[in-house]
């Protein structure tokens, strides 16, 4: 069973799906955001490429673990794929997938400008390993 990950953001989602044995995610792609619609479009293309049955949404929760506006866009529009693909959709705790996003991708010295065309598709990444590696246990 494949399962996509997400990384929602402002002006960006990051995309990341699982092997088949649910066991490693890779990144697919950054969708540069234009419309909820077209947005929508674009992950069920990825959903019917990959044979997704599941979806994992990163919930960018304070630190403290309290929800702040951030993370009420992210159940939002965890919700709003629910409905729309028919599909079980989870929210998964993503603080500091980004920093730590970042962190690895300097320390493979990639540039800068290469490190804001990948940053989002590699927290996606890291948002859905996460989520494997949890419900591997």
């Amino acid at each position: 069973m494949r399962i996509l990950g997400l990384d929602y953001g402002d002006r960006t989602i990051g995309v990341a799906v699982s092997d088949e044995m649910g066991w490693t995610a890779q990144g697919v792609e950054t969708i540069r955001r234009e419309s909820k619609e077209k947005d929508l479009s674009r992950l069920q293309q990825i959903i019917a490429h990959y044979g997704v049955e599941r979806i994992v949404v990163g919930l960018p929760k304070n630190m403290n673990g309290t929800i702040g506006p951030r993370a009420e866009l992210s159940q939002s529009f965890a919700s709003f794929l629910a409905e729309r693909t028919g599909l079980p959709v989870e929210l998964w705790d993503e603080r500091l997938t980004t920093m730590a996003a970042e962190k690895m991708l300097i320390a493979a010295d990639v540039s800068r400008q290469k490190r804001k065309k990948v940053i989002d598709k590699m927290a996606a990444t890291l948002i859905l390993q996460g989520y494997l590696d949890a419900k591997a246990r």
